[in-house]
């Protein structure tokens, strides 16, 4: 099993990420792509021999990925973030329920948030939900089902879902390979909807998988880079989610993302960050001709009805 852990100014995390993917007892070919941190994490991958590649600057998740895919070659790719921690057996977990079902293309394990010391011991029973899995709206906007609310019944059944959350999934390398991984042009955020949504067109299938569980803090290199975190993830969120709806929604969705997409900018601007977020919006409209032929590629290549019956409420 591959792993691919892009990271990015995140040393207060990336040991017990790496101890717990140690005490897996599964055979892993893990990777860690450093995304020109300037806190000491290169340093500490040296003194550890952590396998990595050290970039001169942020090439971003969606690149960091891929570069981490292109140099490995396991037939399946854990795609980890760097602030997360494993709980044990989740990898063997993980790979047997992909191993189990030849039409998926990926599963996901129950990822739950991670909160103060990840080396201290905490009861998974009590912690609240990050992902359990990915979901649409019927305007084609994506989020992470059961954020935020403690885990019941629903959180502990294994079932079919829209897509996995890019934090922490297990990927057939096939799949990955067959889309070109991740679309580095998004930089950040909505990359991991966009690969879900081109692999459902595609004819793939995943899996939420509680029985495998992650612990996730979710936002840690981005908080911890950026001089502005906010500002930069509604400019890059409005930016990739337009991408992707671009791609994909069918055209009598137009009202309602045009609705949706008004409704954000005065919320952008009570938030006082109306600007950086028109500015992500503008910046979808001019790559419009880009997504279009994307778009007609899914439809000549696929079924895009794939990927629009999982359109929720």
């Amino acid at each position: 099993m591959a792993v691919a852990i892009p990271s990015w100014n995140t040393i207060g995390f990336l040991p017990a990420c790496l101890e717990s993917l140690a005490e897996q007892g599964v055979a892993v070919e893990a990777l860690v792509v450093d995304n020109g941190s300037s806190d000491g994490s290169v340093g500490y991958l040296e003194r550890e021999g952590v396998p990595h590649v050290a970039l001169p600057q942020n090439v971003g998740f969606a690149a960091a990925i891929n570069l981490a895919a292109s140099r490995t070659a396991s037939p399946t790719i854990l795609v980890l973030n760097a602030d997360t921690v494993l709980e044990p057996g989740c990898l063997r977990t993980l790979l047997d329920a992909l191993e189990g079902d030849p039409g998926l293309g990926g599963v996901q394990p129950r990822l739950l948030q991670l909160e103060g010391d990840p080396e201290a011991p905490r009861p998974p029973a009590s912690a609240r939900l990050y992902s359990a899995g990915q979901a649409l709206t019927r305007d084609g906007r994506a989020f992470e089902l059961g954020m935020g609310e403690e885990q019941g019944p629903r959180s502990h059944r294994r079932r079919e879902v829209f897509g996995v959350c890019g934090a922490a999934c297990l990927l057939r390398r096939e799949l990955f390979a067959d889309l070109g991984g991740y679309d580095e042009s998004y930089f950040a955020f909505y990359e991991d909807v966009d690969l879900n949504v081109r692999a459902r067109i595609a004819g793939w299938r995943f899996e939420y998988v509680p029985e495998a569980i992650v612990w996730h803090v979710g936002n840690a290199s981005w908080t911890g880079g950026f001089q502005r975190p906010a500002a930069d993830n509604a400019r890059l969120v409005a930016r990739n989610r337009l991408a992707t709806q671009f791609k994909f929604m069918p055209a009598s969705a137009t009202p309602r993302i045009v609705a949706v997409e008004v409704g954000s900018l005065l919320r952008a601007a009570r938030q006082r960050r109306f600007l950086t977020t028109l500015r992500g919006k503008l910046s979808a409209l001019r790559r419009l001709p880009r997504h279009l032929r994307e778009r007609r590629r899914l439809r000549s290549e696929g079924d895009v009805a794939l990927a629009r019956r999982w359109l929720g409420s």
